[in-house]
């Protein structure tokens, strides 16, 4: 019994030990599964990480992209969504080769275990068996050998005693034979049990219990060798994607590198240049003089010097003002053609001329007196403040500097050129459709395309007059831009004068040379205007009101900027009488303004309108 128990308590500790091991196994498994919810965790926070700084579409982000920083930043986005990436393949082959693979494994161990141990258990019930039966077999031949022992004692007795029959004596004779075979026979069967159970415990302890316990033990050391596989396979499932990772990381490095800070310092200055001129320098004014102040020559205005007859007024290549200076109302108030108007021709006398020409050396009206007129009118526009506040500006940008207006109106150009196609594409389509359905009835009507064919043409023609209408504009404003040739600038004068826009009243918004826009707090209370002139309504400039009429004496050839042709005896209306410098501003056919020399015509000027 010694050996069964010690025998039964090896099992229980194998048992436990093969126990361990399998929690063991369920526990890696455990640390795997959190290992790729944490991948799978990590790679979802990355997606939404870069789709979070990924820019809208069609929205302001997008231009911001064309630099190369924020190129390298977007590079850098899309790397880090493929870097996620490579960690839900981590998670996936985690849970293919080392989750799956360990949790089927884990189900086959416990099935053979179970078998291993109840082989085992089988096996000492049945040793237990053969021995009970040892005993019983032993215990019988003890017993009847105890049997024949006292049979035979008794026949001796009752032999050996006188007073006993001869029948008692052979009765007791033949009982002690009985029991003497009993005891051989026991004998036989005890020996026969004892050889048995002898040969069965040898194959027990040496056959049936050793082949059970290297089952054992051998699928202890798969299980050993399993895990040990899986945590090589956990090492290469990382290390798998080392490579991608590190191409990512590589890209993002190209990408860092291929940040050129001077590409994206040109593109803010394509971005953002005006295509203005600095002005001329601003001559000293002696106040030391009695009252008679004289615009300078190269003041703001850029006036007429040097003795050159070509007028600036609308001029581009030179004496270019900042915007917040720009062609507006109060250069219109400050400014007409800056040269000696042309005298009349020899054949009419001065003394016809009701307004005779004035002298080139005829003093102008101070600086001072002119910039109060400008205060004293309501703006046109809004400041630059206003606009940014999303004023809707007007459709031809003529309230954008010339560069920027350029880009404007080509984009817009582009934008046009591309709904014509579309809508072309359409009506190819359709157009295909109809022949189809004219070859075969069956398929469609032919006429159920035609009024969509006919919205199509039309909508193409309204498309081609937006397109043209841009275009011109484009042109205009590329022959005002500067570098341009001098027929170009020729071209764009008719322009320039019908499109002298006001900034507005406002002195305290002005734009400074690199674009942006500063508040400066003007020193003289004329400047001051109320906020509500900027901020309650946004009105494109309109036209300056008639104030009289004027008849053309003799034909002038208007070839400069600023100025417009007239015949002779034409009727004309003056929108701004001579203000000392011997141009008159007219207007004819509503929308053709210019100057002409006041001594070429002959003005009437309504009183009432001179009067308000």
């Amino acid at each position: 019994f010694f050996f069964f128990d010690s025998l039964q308590d090896q099992f229980d500790n194998l048992e436990k030990h093969t126990q361990w091991g399998i929690d063991v196994l369920e526990k890696y498994i455990k640390f795997v599964k959190e290992r790729t919810e944490i991948e799978l965790s990590y790679a979802k926070q990355l997606r939404n990480l870069s789709k979070k700084y990924q820019p809208k579409k069609n929205s302001k982000e997008e231009e911001e992209y064309r630099y190369t920083s924020t190129r390298a930043f977007l590079a850098t986005l899309n790397e880090m969504n493929d870097y996620a990436g490579q960690h839900e393949v981590i998670s996936e082959n985690m849970t293919s080769l080392i989750t799956g693979e360990l949790t089927r494994y884990v189900q086959e161990l416990k099935q053979e275990r179970k078998s291993h141990f109840h082989d085992g258990r089988k096996a000492q019930q049945h040793i237990e068996t053969c021995w009970k039966q040892l005993e019983a077999s032993k215990r019988r031949f003890e017993r009847d050998c105890k049997e024949a022992d006292r049979a035979q004692q008794y026949f001796e007795k009752m032999d050996a005693d006188i007073n006993v029959t001869k029948a008692d004596v052979e009765k007791a004779r033949q009982q002690a034979q009985l029991r003497h075979q009993m005891a051989e026979d026991s004998k036989a069967e005890y020996s026969s049990t004892l050889q048995k159970f002898n040969s069965e415990q040898h194959d027990h302890y040496y056959t049936h219990i050793p082949n059970i316990f290297q089952k054992i033990q051998e699928m202890e050391e798969r299980r050993i060798v399993k895990i040990g596989e899986s945590m090589k396979t956990f090492a290469e499932v990382d290390r798998q994607v080392i490579p991608i990772i590190g191409k990512c990381l590589d890209e993002i490095t190209k990408a860092a590198e291929s940040i050129d800070h001077k590409n994206d310092s040109q593109l803010v200055i394509e971005a953002f240049k005006s295509g203005f001129e600095p002005p001329g320098d601003i001559d000293f004014e002696d106040f030391t003089q009695p009252m008679k102040r004289t615009v300078s020559e190269s003041s703001l205005s850029n006036s007429r010097g040097d003795g050159k007859s070509e007028p600036k007024f609308g001029g581009k290549s030179k004496g270019k003002l900042w915007p917040f200076i720009k062609k507006n109302k109060l250069m219109s108030l400050l400014t007409s053609p800056h040269q000696p108007p042309p005298p009349p021709p020899a054949s009419a006398s001065p003394s016809a001329v009701p307004n005779g020409p004035q002298s080139p050396k005829q003093q102008k009206e101070p600086l001072s007196h002119r910039f109060n007129e400008f205060m004293t009118s309501k703006p046109k526009i809004h400041c630059f403040r206003s606009l940014k506040r999303g004023g809707a500006g007007p459709e031809d940008f003529s309230n954008l500097p010339p560069e920027q207006r350029r880009k404007k109106l080509q984009q817009k150009v582009d934008e046009l050129n591309k709904d014509i196609q579309k809508e072309m594409d359409q009506r190819d389509a359709l157009t295909k459709m109809k022949d189809v359905y004219i070859k075969n009835p069956q398929m469609g009507d032919a006429a159920s395309v035609d009024h969509r064919l006919a919205e199509l043409e039309q909508n193409i023609e309204k498309l081609r007059i937006e397109v043209q209408k841009f275009e011109g504009w484009l042109a205009e404003v590329e022959g005002r831009l500067p570098m341009r040739t001098e027929q170009a600038r020729r071209q764009s004068g008719l322009y320039e004068a019908q499109n002298t826009s006001a900034v507005n009243s406002c002195a305290q918004d002005r734009e400074s040379p690199d674009g942006s826009y500063t508040e400066e707090q003007s020193q003289e209370t004329e400047m001051k205007v109320p906020a509500t002139d900027f901020d309650d309504e946004f009105d494109d400039e309109e036209p300056l009101p008639t104030i009289g009429t004027c008849k053309a004496l003799y034909t002038f050839e208007g070839q400069n900027e600023g100025t417009i042709s007239v015949a002779e005896g034409e009727i004309l209306y003056v929108i701004e009488e001579d203000k000392g410098d011997g141009w008159t501003r007219i207007r004819k056919n509503e929308d053709e303004e210019g100057y002409v020399p006041t001594s070429y015509v002959e003005v009437y000027l309504d009183k009432n309108a001179k009067g308000a």
